[in-house]
């Protein structure tokens, strides 16, 4: 699985963490997407602390597109150690007036036919 993280985090709480993630294959897209969020969100693999309500703002290249994609989210889950095969991370739902849903309707478009699918992902 391909799943590159480049994480900024703000020096100051006023200020969003940066995050850079380029999901290179369908797989790992499949495995990081969260269609059961309200709007869509992504399980990001990070070490950098973060906490529950934090805004983040993503640049996102996806699968083959050259086009990186800019989303603001909002951190709903924090996996603060790796646990039963699965990294540590974040869990961000993507805000739907900044990008968000832009990236909802790309990542379904990509992932169409295997939402459905029974395969373990990297968040249920």
């Amino acid at each position: 699985m391909s799943l590159d993280t480049n994480t900024e985090q703000g020096k100051t709480t006023n200020k969003p963490g940066v995050l850079s993630l380029a999901i290179k294959e369908k797989a790992a897209l499949y495995g990081a997407y969260m269609p059961f969020i309200k709007g869509g969100g992504l399980f990001i693999p990070t070490s950098k602390p973060f906490k529950v309500g934090e805004e983040v703002f993503m640049l996102l290249s996806l699968v083959d597109d050259p086009v990186k994609l800019k989303v603001v989210g909002n951190v709903v889950w924090v996996m603060h150690v790796a646990q039963n095969n699965r990294p540590q991370g974040i869990g961000v739902q993507f805000n739907e007036k900044d990008g968000g849903i832009e990236v909802k309707n790309k990542i379904e478009a990509i992932l169409a036919g295997t939402l459905k699918s029974t395969r373990p992902t990297h968040t249920m």
